[in-house]
């Protein structure tokens, strides 16, 4: 039986999901039969229905059921209404998606290409249209997922690490695809990052590839290579490497960092903790933080999201959230929490979502958290959108653990004033953008890139 993409197991070449827990597979049974009844209801197949709002909404719902309360605010008639789906989920703000990624069709990269793509299609429903017809993560499919089939107004690309041909994607290429959108689709559409690593000697490089690329950001990867069990070239923010590189991004006119923390195999160097120091040594710059220190719960360990304590201040998103205590950071600050495949990992569990949402309000404020999506290993991503503006986190535990309202007009801001400030985006312009944008050009983007290959900035 279908099921929503949100209560599907997916995975991303950064994670593998951990396995169904009791509770998970309660949810399905009910969404399955959610699904049958409105798929005849509504006159459509199981697998149109599973794919729509109405789909969104009967999931979510499925999960209020199962956790007792009313995390996810959606009318019951919008498992049974288009016009009620729509009105629950659509809505006229500004999204702003910060980490979008495809991957460059090399053939260094075949491998990578089968193999993630092997893990997807082997976890996926045969049915789940996101996937239809996908042989490569590549700029057509970028194209449909990112801008075709989601309401993004604005998008960053952004790329993994890797010195060698196995690379999603280069800095040319990046900056060449940013190019080739603003040519056919005017400009701001579409944003570009730069790859550093500090430790390979690339920080000299910076001021190069800022003329040439015009990155509106730095991404960085601390975290290293596993290799023969072992994790290698590895770095930190805040040793000789880290000062260098943020020194040289303040000095570029470029202060912002977007660094990969968490969903990182627990590595030593992917922990957050080197984001409080740097920070504070580096206040001229500001660090996005990528994932939020989230790890994947591991297997018969179950969810280990929770309140925030000391003893547990190890753990996960408590990780961000200590450094950030340790050297007096707070909201208004120098730091950023980011939310690429964390939410997705969490809608799931709208407890551990209550308390990893609540956890950085508390300690970031709602001027502090951005939205990403990690595009585009799920297929188009408006239903991890849809759900996160249905979501809430229930008065009874804002009550006892102290956590802010996130408010319809937080998650606005979350869901791209935020980064509108941050990377300089006029807001009205790129909705102006959007609302015009009869998506024609997209069809010129995916020719000129079946003729010429991917885009490579000059």
């Amino acid at each position: 039986m279908p099921l929503p993409v949100l209560l599907q197991q997916r995975n991303t070449d950064e994670y593998a999901p951990p396995p169904l827990t009791d509770r998970d597979r309660r949810v399905r049974d009910r969404v399955a039969e959610q699904v049958r009844h409105g798929a005849a209801a509504l006159g459509r197949s199981n697998a149109l229905y599973a794919t729509s709002r109405v789909g969104t909404a009967a999931g979510l719902l499925a999960l209020n059921d199962e956790f007792g309360d009313e995390y996810y605010r959606v009318p019951r008639e919008a498992a049974l209404d288009t016009d009620a789906a729509e009105a629950a989920f659509a809505r006229d703000h500004l999204l702003v998606d910060v980490q979008t990624h495809y991957v460059a069709p090399r053939p260094d990269n075949v491998d990578l290409q089968r193999w993630t793509m092997g893990m997807y299609q082997a976890l996926a429903p045969e049915w789940w249209e996101g996937l239809d017809g996908m042989v490569e993560y590549d700029f057509t499919e970028y194209l449909r997922c990112v801008f075709l089939e989601a309401d993004v107004d604005v998008a960053v690309l952004t790329s993994n690490p890797g010195v060698s041909e196995r690379r999603m994607l280069f800095n040319d290429e990046m900056a060449g695809t940013r190019e080739l959108v603003d040519r056919l689709a005017g400009t701001g559409r579409l944003l570009n990052h730069a790859v550093v690593h500090p430790n390979a000697g690339e920080v000299e490089r910076m001021e190069e590839w800022r003329d040439r690329f015009r990155p509106v950001g730095w991404k960085a990867y601390t975290l290293g290579k596993l290799v023969d069990g072992e994790w290698v070239s590895t770095w930190r923010l805040d040793d000789d490497d880290g000062h260098r590189f943020l020194d040289e991004a303040e000095r570029l006119g470029v202060p912002l960092v977007c660094a990969h923390k968490g969903i990182a195999m627990l590595a030593p160097a992917g922990s957050p903790a080197d984001v409080g120091p740097a920070a504070r040594a580096h206040p001229g710059v500001h660090l996005v933080i990528y994932h939020s220190g989230y790890e994947m719960p591991e297997a018969g360990v179950g969810e280990v999201e929770g309140p925030f304590t000391e003893r547990a201040a190890g753990v996960g998103v408590n990780r961000l959230v200590a450094t950030m205590r340790e050297h007096g950071l707070g909201p208004g600050g120098n730091v950023s929490a980011e939310l690429g495949t964390t939410w997705f990992c969490l809608v799931r569990r709208p407890d551990a979502a209550a308390h990893v949402l609540g956890k950085l309000l508390a300690a970031f404020g709602d001027d502090n958290i951005v939205w990403g999506t990690d595009s585009v290993w799920y297929g188009p991503n408006r239903p991890v959108v849809d759900a996160f503006r249905a979501f809430q986190i229930p008065e009874r535990m804002r009550d006892e653990f102290g956590y802010p309202e996130l408010t319809d007009r937080a998650k606005e801001k979350i869901l791209g004033l935020n980064a509108a400030r941050l990377y300089g985006i006029d807001a009205d312009a790129a909705r102006g953008r959007r609302a015009r944008d009869d998506l024609g050009w997209i069809s010129a983007a995916r020719a000129e890139f079946e003729r010429t290959g991917v885009p490579i900035s000059a």
